[in-house]
């Protein structure tokens, strides 16, 4: 199963079918797919589900309809704990980027984040999750799986935003600050700072 969130509303790609719940299913298939898409996107539905027999196989189908985006950030510690977050589009987000080609995931992951916010000397500690969300470019539809990791830094150089990404704001934010910065942020941030088994 994979959760794909449009328009901040759940998309769910899955192997089985099930008669209670709310939400509506559509088949494995182009039209299906993207009436599910706009349905959600317009927020005629609060919830979707695609359907395809085959579990290993579902992802690579769904992105025969809407095309893979490959990307990857970090959730980045310093040393007194805080997290680096980045203000755009008027929410609060974590640095990220798509890789370029020839690029590891973690390699792009630090570039994305050194590149967006200045920071220095970044050590992934783990692979924390990948997230999933449909986006439009150029009036088509992408698929954005971006790829997330557990990132230290003993940096305490200046914050500098990647202007040509349209960042305003760099800021390190201790718990509290966090709690507010993630009630105005995206769907998919939130789940970062959840414990793994919610």
């Amino acid at each position: 199963m994979y959760k794909v969130f449009v328009n901040e509303r759940p998309l769910i790609l899955t192997d089985k079918i099930v008669t209670e719940g709310d939400g509506e299913y559509f088949m494995m298939n182009g039209d299906q797919v993207l009436a599910a898409v706009k349905a959600l996107r317009k927020k005629k539905l609060p919830k979707a589900y695609v359907y395809h027999p085959n579990r290993e196989e579902i992802l690579n189908k769904f992105t025969e309809y809407v095309p893979r985006v490959v990307a990857a950030g970090g959730v980045v510690t310093n040393g007194s704990g805080k997290v680096l977050f980045i203000y755009r589009n008027e929410k609060w987000d974590l640095p990220k980027g798509v890789c370029k080609k020839k690029e590891s995931l973690m390699e792009c992951a630090i570039r994305e984040v050194e590149e967006e916010t200045g920071v220095q000397n970044l050590t992934i500690e783990n692979f924390l999750r990948t997230t999933y969300h449909i986006f439009k470019r150029k009036g088509k539809l992408r698929l954005k799986e971006v790829h997330w990791y557990a990132m230290k830094t003993d940096y305490d150089g200046e914050l500098v935003g990647e202007q040509t990404e349209g960042i305003e704001k760099v800021k390190w934010k201790g718990p509290k600050k966090i709690r507010l910065a993630l009630e105005n942020s995206y769907i998919n941030i939130r789940i970062l700072f959840k414990h793994p088994t919610e």
